[in-house]
């Protein structure tokens, strides 16, 4: 089979640098830090230590579980130390710059982070809700750009500008929650929640920012608070093989492995960390990956491309190559975006690829595009609004805050 990758992607560098580093606002936000750092944080203003453990949990609970937006709402918190939070910190999310909505129901924020420095570019990422019959799915970035240079992937194309705090990832599901009125006090008829499900994969690889990725996953599955089930999280990463398994000991969600292809020849073009850790690596680690069984298998997500990767023999040796592993496929037909060179593989290829790997005992959906027409389908996130001129910027911000 002749690939139609650009072989230019081949020289791409395996991972970029990040451009830039956080810098905190004056008054910092209290969102992503544990338990211990808040504890922390209340000494640093004076709080006396037999009180402590009191309020971390009162904070906790107005933060997490009600969604409280200011320190004035927290009324079971003395109005003293009230203050006292207020006049050092706040419970600042990312802010709203633009809101869409597909045709499909599917809402994709751009989400702009507080600074403690004026940038030239203020730093932004999107994130996607997508909302199905059973369940609703909230897409979260861990980087702004991506370290990685996955030649089918819009994000891929931008530069890493630095990783995502802790904070500012939970952050991004608090900002879901406050846009579908989602908290613990909303009325709906069966008590539902909207945002049952989290996926880390909107921009970035999240397991080249592990510690903040750990941290606000911990927070985002804590019973006490937001309360997502680590059933219902699921990590997804490019390959990066030294922290998979540090994922499963110390994050413990559901992993999900962006393949792509079968062959490392091809692999190294559509995804190049591949050459750093190539197939064999990658799917040892995830047979050693801790907790994996048939109750919770990977995912392997492999989207379809025209001519390149959807052969019959590619999915006869994609069932070979997971051979041992608990396994679900998640067939993605691939999403056009401005400027790319592939295509999608045609429906009837698709339904080849996948009866094949049903037949051969896996479970083998094909995901059903979400939110192509706003250009947040799976592989198409980028902050677009870079392109858009002041007054554009200004008017889909204007709508954002008045929906």
């Amino acid at each position: 089979m002749q690939s139609t990758v650009d072989p230019r992607n081949v020289s791409l560098p395996l991972e970029k640098t990040p451009l830039e580093t956080y810098v905190p606002p004056a008054k910092p936000s209290l969102i992503g830090l544990s338990r211990e750092q808040l504890a922390e944080r209340l000494g640093d203003i004076g709080v006396p230590a037999r009180q402590r453990k009191m309020r971390v949990q009162q904070l906790w609970h107005w933060i997490y579980f009600r969604g409280a937006e200011d320190f004035d709402a927290m009324t079971s918190v003395s109005k003293e130390t009230r203050a006292q939070l207020a006049a050092h910190f706040t419970v600042a999310r990312p802010e709203v710059v633009a809101e869409q909505v597909s045709s499909d129901g599917t809402r994709k924020w751009l989400l702009r982070l507080p600074s403690g420095e004026k940038l030239e570019r203020p730093h932004e990422v999107e994130c996607v809700y997508i909302p199905e019959t059973d369940r609703g799915t909230l897409c979260v970035s861990s980087q702004v750009g991506c370290t990685l240079n996955c030649a089918f992937c819009h994000t891929g194309t931008q530069r890493l500008v630095r990783n995502l705090t802790a904070g500012e990832i939970v952050g991004q599901v608090m900002v879901a929650r406050d846009r579908l009125n989602d908290w613990a006090d909303r009325e709906t008829p069966a008590g539902n929640r909207l945002v049952t499900n989290v996926v880390m994969m909107g921009m970035g690889e999240p397991l080249y920012n592990f510690d903040a990725v750990r941290d606000a996953l911990l927070i985002v599955s804590d019973n006490e608070g937001i309360g997502i089930s680590r059933r219902r999280i699921t990590l997804s990463t490019s390959g990066v093989v030294p922290n998979i398994i540090r994922a499963g000991e110390e994050i413990g969600v559901m992993l999900a492995i962006s393949l792509h292809a079968v062959r490392d020849e091809l692999r190294n073009e559509l995804v190049p960390l591949n050459r750093k850790y190539p197939i064999e690596q990658l799917l040892q680690a995830c047979r050693d990956y801790p907790g994996a069984s048939n109750a919770r298998r990977i995912t392997f997500e492999y989207v379809m491309l025209k001519g390149v990767n959807d052969s019959l023999d590619d999915a006869k040796l994609l069932v070979k190559l997971l051979k041992g592993i608990p396994a679900k496929i998640n067939l993605i037909p691939f999403n056009p975006w401005p400027g790319t060179a592939y295509e999608c593989s045609d429906w009837d290829q698709i339904e080849k690829f996948s009866e094949y790997i049903f037949n051969a005992g896996y479970s083998s959906p094909v995901r059903t595009p979400r939110g192509r027409d706003i250009l947040a389908a799976c592989g198409q996130l980028k902050s677009e609004t870079e392109k858009l001129s002041a007054r554009e910027r200004q008017a889909l911000r204007a709508m954002a805050m008045t929906d």
